[in-house]
Formats: C-alpha cells, structure tokens, sequence
C-alpha cells in the first residue's frame, strides 16, 4: 500500500479502535490483551487494505480480534482473569455499569462471552456472529441463551448479596 490510501486507513483506525477495542477487552477480559489485539487486528487490515477499504474492514478486524484471542487462550491453555479498566474514553458512560457487566461476563465460558459480546454488545446478527466464531447459527443460539441465562443468575444472586432487591 505503500502509503497510497493511508488517509482513508487512518479514518477508519481512528473510528473503529475505540469500539474494537472495547469489544476485544469484554471478549478476553483484560485491558491490556484488547489492546494488543486491536493493535495486531489493525496491522492486519493495514496490510490488507488496499483490497479491504472497498469491503468489510470492520468486519474483518473483528475476525482477527477473536482469531487471535482464540489462538493466545489455546496457548495459554486457561481463561485469563478480568483485569482493570482500559482508559475513559473506551468506557460506557456508567463506569458502575461497566465494571459489573466485565466482572460478570468473566464469569462465562470463552464461547458463550464472545456470542453474548457479539450478539448483544457490538448488535451483530446471529448469522454473522457464526460467521465469525466458525459455529451454526444453532450453536450461537444455544450458546447466547445459556449465556444470558448465566447472566441473569449471576446478577440476581449479586443484587442478593448486595441487598438490592429485583
């Protein structure tokens, strides 16, 4: 590329790192790991751009994010814990909010947190979540249900332990 469409690359970093990168540390837990694979996922479309600009580069950089994520939990052989916070800017508005629903979604399998991000976090449909993740569209649905079911278990008995009541 060659710095050919370098100004178009940079629009679209500047756009999608901030939202990428809040889905890869929701999918993987710890701020620090999202934001090397946003940066890999980045490096990989940077390469590919020239043929990518015209399609789906956010869709693809989503690919890399959990390829690669997929990939660093085989060789790692077991779920990394939640970390902390990445920077302000890529939290919610309600940073409460936010830290219950990572701490919760540390809570669940890796298949079921990346269709539950996917699905009900980045709004993708089912069909493209089993794109994504290389699974049946029944598989993201059996895998969303139960993780929305372990959810709603989890909060409630947390909204118990706190003393708020449902």
């Amino acid at each position: 590329m060659a710095g050919k469409h370098d100004d178009e690359f940079t629009a679209f970093a500047t756009g999608a790192a901030p939202r990428l990168l809040r889905t890869a540390w929701m999918i993987c837990g710890n701020p620090t790991d999202a934001e090397d694979l946003v940066q890999s996922a980045m490096v990989k479309v940077y390469l590919r751009w020239g043929r990518l600009r015209t399609r789906e580069p956010l869709a693809y950089a989503r690919r890399c994010i959990l390829n690669d994520n997929i990939d660093t939990h085989r060789r790692r052989k077991r779920e990394s814990p939640v970390g902390d916070f990445p920077e302000r800017e890529h939290l919610d508005s309600e940073p409460e909010d936010t830290a219950r629903l990572v701490s919760l979604l540390g809570q669940l399998p890796p298949r079921e947190r990346q269709v539950v991000v996917l699905r009900h976090y980045v709004g993708l449909p089912e069909s493209e979540v089993a794109d994504l993740l290389d699974v049946s569209v029944g598989t993201v649905k059996s895998s969303g249900s139960r993780g929305l079911a372990r959810l709603r278990e989890a909060l409630t008995a947390q909204d118990l332990k706190e003393g708020h009541h449902a």
